[in-house]
């Protein structure tokens, strides 16, 4: 079995962070919206696990909301995304304003 090394390792965050240099603005805005509805989800776990969950619903309704608000931006990255040749002809809406508004609408 071969066994991975560190220079491996640093390789592969070389080859990500120039892939990801390359990526446009609008998709790097929408990626870290992404990452902070997760953020957000992960603060709220912690609390509950360090505070306790009296307010069980509450709890689930915040948690589910980030997610749910991540996955709808993960969904508007798809569509704005002009490498993205299979997502293109399935889209009911083919203009960038069209498809942030239905993301506005939806969340």
């Amino acid at each position: 079995m071969v066994k991975s090394t560190s220079k491996d390792a640093q390789d592969l965050f070389r080859s990500l962070h120039s892939a990801y240099s390359a990526t446009p603005t609008n998709l790097k805005i929408i990626d870290m919206y992404v990452v902070f509805a997760v953020f957000t989800a992960l603060i709220q776990v912690a609390y509950m696990a360090l505070v306790g969950s009296f307010p069980f619903n509450s709890f689930l309704s915040g948690v589910l909301s980030c997610v749910g608000t991540a996955v709808l931006a993960v969904c508007l990255r798809i569509q704005v995304n002009k490498e993205n040749k299979e997502f293109k002809c399935k889209t009911i809406v083919t203009n960038l304003g069209g498809i942030v508004a239905m993301f506005v609408i939806a969340v």
